[in-house]
């Protein structure tokens, strides 16, 4: 059995004890091992909700990290706390500083630990390939081919030789976990963009992709590209599982139902997902 917990997210099911924050966190279980899925905004909501559902960082065996944003990497201090020297997989250019532009205003919205201290309490793989996290569970490693159009805010800016420029999101990836019937897809943030993700995974995997779950940043996008989307996932794929939350919006969501019917399922923190090995 492999199974899938919603730890951190916008939403928390109803009259649940869990808190809910701008961010996002999956542990992920198989009869390997246990992994997290970013770390969600901040230690303490992440620690509350873990308690909640009778999980524990202790028992991690590897945390993997979607990119450096602060709400998906807020609670690493805490992580590494319960957990030092956990195997932690990202993208290469996760170490990049990444910053927020506001009213003139350059905040940084990336990494709260600063390197050295990060290089220095884990074990950290950085790659731009697939990597193999435990038995069954991967890394997408890089997205590279992005012809359709990502998850961008233009306030988001990277410092390069030549002065300020629009993040890349080099460093945006996500899950792959293998089950019976094919592959199950566990997005991040999606700032590579939900269909260049998709594209990537059937490319390089071989094999159906039975499910999506996580933030698709499809907050801002408009019903042109909404209506594209839908008929993308129409021609291209057979999704008998749809659980959306964090960056999609509910523009996006109520356009997913009104397309997908009940395949499409909110994914409150509390959701847990089972699927056959």
């Amino acid at each position: 059995m492999k199974k899938i917990t919603c730890v951190v997210d916008n939403t928390v099911q109803r009259s649940s004890p869990f808190w809910g924050e701008h961010g996002l966190a999956f542990w992920i279980e198989t009869d390997q091992g246990c992994a997290l899925f970013d770390t969600g905004q901040s230690g303490v909501v992440l620690s509350h909700n873990l308690e909640a559902l009778g999980l524990h960082l202790q028992d991690m065996n590897a945390l993997a990290l979607s990119h450096a944003h602060y709400d998906h990497t807020g609670g690493l201090g805490v992580v590494l706390s319960q957990n030092p020297d956990l195997p932690i997989y990202a993208n290469a250019d996760f170490l990049r500083p990444r910053y927020s532009l506001r009213k003139s205003d350059y905040k940084p919205i990336g990494l709260s630990i600063p390197h050295e201290e990060l290089t220095q309490q884990a074990d950290l793989h950085l790659s731009d390939s697939s990597i193999e996290l435990l038995p069954g569970l991967w890394t997408t490693g890089e997205i590279g081919d992005r012809p359709e159009p990502e998850g961008r805010s233009p306030h988001h800016l990277i410092r390069a030789d030549s002065g300020w420029q629009p993040d890349t999101y080099r460093d945006d990836m996500s899950l792959v976990l293998e089950v019976r019937d094919g592959l199950v897809v566990i997005f991040g943030c999606c700032h590579a963009g939900m269909l260049n993700t998709l594209a990537h995974v059937k490319r390089n995997f071989q094999r159906p992709i039975i499910a999506v779950l996580g933030g698709t940043h499809l907050v801002t996008a408009d019903e042109a590209y909404l209506e594209h989307v839908v008929r993308v996932l129409r021609e291209n794929y057979d999704l008998h599982y749809i659980y959306l939350n964090h960056c999609t919006g509910e523009r996006a969501y109520v356009v997913m139902v009104n397309s997908f019917g009940d395949r499409v399922k909110p994914c409150p923190v509390g959701t847990i997902l089972t699927f056959n090995p």
